[in-house]
């Protein structure tokens, strides 16, 4: 797994030894097209992070800073490992905790929350609805949600409105835009 744009564009990324599934490039690609412009100077929440791999797409593509949120130890060393490699290590910061404790403890407002987990998990939709609540989100912020086909989420959580869904292969980005949004 590489990064695919930006100033880390080449380097490999690890991937932890715990099953995950590693974001494909064509994925990637789509969900930073989806993105555009937005992700340039922004703070990002990468929660479910796995490998990092999302929140590092968005630092080597202009994001001033990332919050990567993992449960599993062996990925978040991974994490810590791959932001050094590509030396966006500065501009970030791993924490190591199920997404629903970060949650109730983070105190920064995000441009960006990225959702990546894993598809059998049944608190997605409870995930989404509180995360719309939530102190960690402004009317402007954008949440993208990379999930099964299979699964089909909600029209809306709170205040925030799914604006795009795009689908390759077996999996699914729906972005979801608050009321300021442009």
């Amino acid at each position: 797994m590489r990064v695919i744009a930006g100033a880390a564009k080449g380097r490999v990324l690890k991937v932890p030894r715990v099953a995950v599934r590693p974001t494909t490039g064509l994925v990637k690609g789509a969900l930073f097209a989806i993105l555009g412009s937005k992700i340039q100077d922004a703070h990002v929440l990468d929660l479910f992070a796995g490998s990092g791999a999302l929140g590092i797409e968005a630092l080597s593509r202009g994001a001033a800073w990332v919050d990567f949120v993992e449960q599993e130890r062996d990925s978040c060393s991974v994490i810590r490992e791959n932001l050094k490699a590509t030396g966006l290590d500065t501009q970030a910061h791993v924490y190591c905790c199920k997404a629903a404790r970060a949650l109730a403890f983070l105190d920064r407002k995000y441009d960006v929350v990225l959702l990546d987990p894993p598809y059998a998990d049944p608190s997605l939709e409870g995930m989404l609805a509180w995360l719309a609540s939530s102190a960690v989100v402004k009317p402007a912020t954008v949440l993208v949600v990379a999930h099964s086909s299979r699964r089909r989420l909600g029209d809306s959580y709170g205040p925030f409105a799914k604006v795009r869904e795009r689908c390759h292969g077996d999996t699914c980005i729906s972005l979801f835009k608050g009321e300021a949004s442009t």
